[in-house]
Order: C-alpha cells, then sequence, then structure tokens
C-alpha cells in the first residue's frame, strides 16, 4: 500500500502483540498504547492447538512454543474426595488435525510474542480516557494529559475497553449504538490463577512426564480447583467460585476494593482442599510468588458492533468468552490476523479503504466467534459449573457421549484456521477437512522482502 494507514494499538496483551508483529511485517505504521506502568505476564495455564498453531508455523515461531509447552492427551475430572469422575479423550487430535493440543503457562507465551515487537513501538502508562474522529484522523486521549493521532484505531484493550466505551457512548448519543450492546458484562465466577515456582517432582511424579496433566476438581460446593504441570516443572493453578446472579452483583460492585487482603481471604478458602496429586493445594499456593498470581471475574459477552468510523474492536473487548474452552485469546489472535490480512489489502488509507476493510474482518469473524462464544459457555459448565444442571450436563458428556462424538465438536473448532495472507500456507497434515482461506492471498513484494529479512538478521544479531 503506497499510502500506508498509522494504526493506534490500544492493548498490549497476546491481541494487541500479535496484530503488532503482523503489521511490523508489512510495514505499516504503528504503534502500541497499555494502560499498566509495566508489561507483566500475569495468567495461568494456556493452550493452543490446530486452529491457531499454524500461523506460528507460518512466523517460524512453532519450535519455540513447542519448547515451552507439553502436549496433552486428557482432561481429566475429579470429585472432591479425588475421584475419578470422567475424562475427555484428546489422544487423537494429532493424527486427525495434524497438531498436538500444547499447554504451557501464559506468561511464557506472552514472554515470547513480547520479543517479536520492538520496544520503542510500545508505550506504557497509556491508559485511554477517550476517543474521538474528526478531519479524517483519530485522537485518543490518556489519563497521563498526552494525546496521540492516527488514521484507525484497535481497541485491543480487553473486557472493560476504553476504546469500546468512548466509541459506544458516542453511537448511543446518535441513536446508532445496538441495545443489547449497552448491557453489562455476565458473571459467572469468580477466579484466582497463578503459576509455582519449579517443584520437585519427587513430590509430584507428574512433572517428570513429558505431556501435560490437567487435572479439575468439582467440589462439593460452589468451588472448584484444578491443578496442570508444564515444562521445567511448574505447576499452573486455577481456582473459581461459582456466583450466584445476587453474589455475582455484590462482586462486580466490590471488584475496585480488590487487592492483597481480598486475594489472601480467597487462597484461604481453598488452602486446605485436597490437590489431585497428593498433599494439598495450599503446598502449592505457597510455591507461588505473589506478584504472580491473580484474581479475575470469568464473565461474557458478545456485543453486535465492532466497528463504526475508524475505529475496530478485536479481543476480549468485543467477545469475552469464558475460559471453558480455551478459545478465548486463540479466537483475539484470529481476530488479529484476519484484521491484518486487511489493513495488507487496502488500497489506501481512506475512510473508504478503511470501512471495506472493516466490514470483510467483520464479515470473517462474527459468526465465528459466536459459535465459539457458544462453546465456551458450554465447556465452562462441563468444567466448573456446580449448579445441578451442570453436574447432570458434566455427568452425561463424560460418561455417556462417545468419543466420537467430542471429536466432530473439536473438530468444527479446528477446522477454522486463519493464515496469514502474504507468507506461504501452513502444510495440513491432518486427515480432517479443513476450511478454505478467505480474502485475497498475495505475497509480500520485494522491496518488503528484503526489509523484514534485514530486520530478522537485526534481531538474530540482538
Amino acid at each position: 500500500m503506497s499510502d500506508a494507514p498509522c494504526v493506534l494499538i490500544v492493548g498490549g496483551g497476546l491481541g494487541g502483540l500479535m496484530l503488532a508483529l503482523l503489521l511490523e511485517q508489512i510495514d505499516v505504521p504503528y504503534h502500541v498504547f497499555e494502560r499498566a506502568s509495566e508489561l507483566r505476564a500475569l495468567g495461568s495455564i494456556m493452550t493452543l492447538g490446530p486452529n491457531i498453531l499454524p500461523v506460528f508455523e507460518q512466523l517460524g515461531l512453532l519450535h519455540e512454543v513447542e519448547k515451552i509447552s507439553k502436549p496433552c492427551s486428557s482432561l481429566d475430572m475429579y470429585d472432591g474426595n479425588m475421584k475419578k469422575i470422567g475424562s475427555i479423550d484428546l489422544s487423537d487430535h494429532k493424527a486427525v488435525s495434524g497438531y498436538e493440543n500444547l499447554l504451557f503457562s501464559r506468561p511464557k507465551l506472552y514472554e515470547l510474542m513480547l520479543k517479536q515487537v520492538p520496544p520503542q513501538k510500545i508505550s506504557m502508562g497509556k491508559k485511554v480516557l477517550r476517543t474521538e474522529e474528526k478531519e479524517n484522523r483519530v485522537i485518543i486521549q490518556c489519563s497521563d494529559n498526552t494525546r496521540y493521532e492516527g488514521s484507525i484505531l484497535v481497541g485491543a484493550d480487553g473486557a472493560y475497553s476504553g476504546v469500546r466505551q468512548s466509541l459506544f457512548r458516542r453511537m448511543n448519543e446518535q441513536g446508532i449504538l445496538p441495545k443489547t450492546d449497552l448491557d453489562k458484562l455476565s458473571i459467572g465466577y469468580v477466579s484466582m490463577v497463578g503459576v509455582a515456582n519449579p517443584t520437585n517432582p519427587d513430590k509430584y511424579p507428574q512433572l517428570k512426564d513429558s505431556v501435560s496433566y490437567f487435572s479439575q476438581v468439582l467440589g462439593p460446593d460452589s468451588r472448584s480447583w484444578g491443578v496442570f504441570s508444564v515444562p521445567d516443572n511448574q505447576i499452573c493453578f486455577m481456582l473459581s467460585l461459582q456466583l450466584s446472579e445476587s453474589d455475582a452483583k455484590e462482586q462486580q460492585f466490590r471488584n475496585s476494593e480488590w487487592g492483597p487482603e481480598s486475594n489472601e481471604a480467597m487462597l484461604n478458602e481453598f488452602y486446605d482442599l485436597p490437590c489431585p496429586w497428593g498433599g494439598k493445594m495450599g503446598d502449592v499456593f505457597d510455591a507461588t510468588p505473589r506478584k504472580l498470581i491473580s484474581k479475575v471475574f470469568l464473565e461474557e459477552k458478545l456485543c453486535k458492533t465492532w466497528y463504526h468510523g475508524r475505529t475496530v474492536l478485536l479481543g476480549d473487548a468485543c467477545h469475552k468468552m469464558l475460559p471453558g474452552a480455551g478459545q478465548g485469546a486463540v479466537n483475539a489472535m484470529h481476530d488479529s490476523i484476519v484484521l491484518a490480512n486487511c489493513f495488507y489489502n487496502m488500497a489506501d488509507s481512506s475512510q473508504q479503504s478503511i470501512t471495506a476493510a472493516f466490514e470483510e474482518y467483520y464479515k470473517q469473524r462474527f459468526r465465528r466467534a459466536e459459535v465459539q462464544f457458544e462453546r465456551s459457555s458450554s465447556m465452562s459448565r462441563t468444567c466448573s459449573g456446580q449448579t445441578w444442571k451442570d453436574r447432570v450436563l458434566r455427568n452425561m458428556m463424560l460418561n455417556y457421549v462417545p468419543n466420537w462424538v467430542h471429536q466432530i465438536s473439536f473438530n468444527k473448532t479446528f477446522e477454522h484456521r486463519p493464515q496469514i495472507a502474504w507468507l506461504p500456507l501452513a502444510e495440513n497434515r491432518g486427515t480432517m477437512r479443513v476450511q478454505p482461506q478467505e480474502g485475497v492471498r498475495r505475497p509480500l513484494s520485494e522491496e518488503l522482502m528484503k526489509a523484514r529479512a534485514k530486520a530478522q538478521a537485526q534481531t538474530l544479531a540482538v
């Protein structure tokens, strides 16, 4: 594109970083604005599978992802007495899809992706308070009284996106915002996650294996908890409290009061509960630095509006998913891939070209995000739900539904694999059908190829 747009990316999470590293490849000017004062890799267990690993293969990063991961062949569920109540078998996935289901600690992936973006293109402490558009420019106003202008604004700033709130406020004043987009997020759980320091594998023999153990416990009350093995003898954990409707409203009101004391109170609620690998959960907590423990709402919302004018949303900013299917971050990266492809194929930075790019992005992504939104909700009830309906559903899913039915469900997720438009497609090594790529595909120009080779050489030198 001769007249490349200047892209303002608000949010330095996985979706924002994926978009940044892709724009870096095609020489589209961009800058990332992150509200946190420092980039801290928080989170716990995360999975990448056949619907996103081809992109890391295109980028030459698949081997790096495999080095920080272990394949997982089974999702194991236990009751509060540590009696196994069932499993979801994943052992056929590689033969069918061509890729393993890789489990790892989220901070490891974050660190890997952060290395792909030049540090000078990320600004910290930039909380966006207001956005506006005028004279073919989009402007962001930050809490430190700084202002920035660009051609396109991307809101990748999470479930409570400041970009979305400002955009929706303007659209609502104009009477063009769907009423459902004003609804609050639906909260189902309060969760706490963390990654323990390297632990003695003699205490937990599961750490010695080359595969990842996924062990989830469904307690007799509203509590559920799990431990998951990743490389370097580390244990990821996740604690969940399912909330009633009244509890959810109270917790949302008290969210601003969360701090170290609140975190310790929740840890204490789970401290003496049994760990499925032996001992108690408190042993895992004691091996975890408190700065690597985070408390979050597990909530969901699918917005109908993803773009307007020169502003577009991606990831949790427009489709916040529950974590049960492990597809929230994957779909944020899918958004970034498709959006980058659309930017790559823009003729210029005119409003007409921007609108066409946003329309194509929405056409490719909305329905697929909607399907994964619904699947994530269902899988979360299976893995963590504690109502009587959830328990009945879980018993049927784990003990009466044959594995081939589960495989069909997984295949529907795995068959959609959006890839980067300017790089050679990753080979389909599995036996399943993969959906054809959408949009225009064309290789990089010779000029961009040389610039990319030079940048890679500089990165290797560093």
